[in-house]
């Protein structure tokens, strides 16, 4: 069984910078694609950005330019660095993990908000 562990989220001032972190665990036999989604309240959750196993990225347009999606393939780990935050981005942040055997697991989600 594989575990997906998320940290690094809390409080930040608007315009402000937050790091996630997303662990993998378990019997892992690869890693493939990983990614990171948020929910705010009353809305669907939705892609913020996605990382291949080869390092291909892709970001949903309204992060670009801020967010950098990158992981650490021998960890296991995929990261986020958020910059230039803004209060409709408080959310709670979800991990995405595409394992070869378990398929797709998520993890239990960090809270990220954003003060104006």
């Amino acid at each position: 069984q594989v575990q997906v562990v998320e940290s690094g989220g809390g409080l930040v001032q608007d315009g402000g910078s937050l790091r996630l972190s997303c662990a993998a665990s378990g019997r892992i036999i690869t890693v493939n694609d990983m990614g990171w989604y948020r929910q705010a309240p009353g809305k669907q959750r939705e892609l913020v950005a996605s990382i291949s196993r080869y390092g291909i990225t892709n970001y949903a347009d309204s992060v670009k330019g801020r967010f950098t999606i990158s992981r650490d393939n021998a960890k296991n780990t995929m990261y986020l660095q958020m910059n230039s935050l803004n209060p409709e981005e408080t959310a709670v942040y979800y991990c995405n993990v595409n394992e070869r055997s378990s398929g797709t697991i998520w993890g239990q989600g960090t809270q990220v908000t954003v003060s104006s």
